[in-house]
């Protein structure tokens, strides 16, 4: 007879974590525009949602990137003309990253490819699902960056 597996529930949630995580990323990959990549479509987000002049630092803080990884991203977003990272006049030490005006029509165009998906999202979910599962997503995620 086989031995049954016990399922506690906090593996069970990040399972299924990390299988919404999978999905979301598989999704937003497959509407992009062609060339974009989807961690150069969550540096265009992210400047997209949080303004103008991030800096480098900034965005591999808040997407948790390396910073040998965010400079290459930037690198690659810069060598196809979707950012532009300049040098700070006041600090010459510090850097800002700013979308062009072909960043935002890339980050558009992603965006369109997305809607479709999360439109068939919000007819299969209410507000109220989101709004009550968001405390605890809330309080899991701040707990998990307190751990040593």
């Amino acid at each position: 007879m086989a031995a049954v597996i016990e399922e506690h529930p906090e593996v069970q949630v990040f399972d299924e974590i990390s299988l919404i995580e999978h999905g979301v990323r598989m999704a937003i990959t497959k509407a992009l525009p062609v060339g974009l990549t989807y961690p150069q479509y969550e540096v265009l987000n992210l400047i997209a949602r949080r303004g103008e002049d991030l800096s480098p630092n900034a965005i591999a803080t808040a997407l948790r990137m390396t910073p040998g990884a965010i400079t290459n991203t930037l690198q690659r977003l810069e060598a196809t003309g979707l950012v532009t990272v300049g040098v700070c006049e006041a600090d010459r030490r510090r850097k800002y990253v700013r979308m062009t005006t072909g960043g935002r029509e890339a980050y558009h165009r992603a965006m369109a490819g997305i809607r479709p998906k999360v439109e068939r999202l919000r007819d299969g979910f209410t507000q109220k699902e989101f709004r009550e599962a968001l405390p605890f997503l809330r309080a899991l995620r701040v707990w998990m960056s307190e751990l040593p």
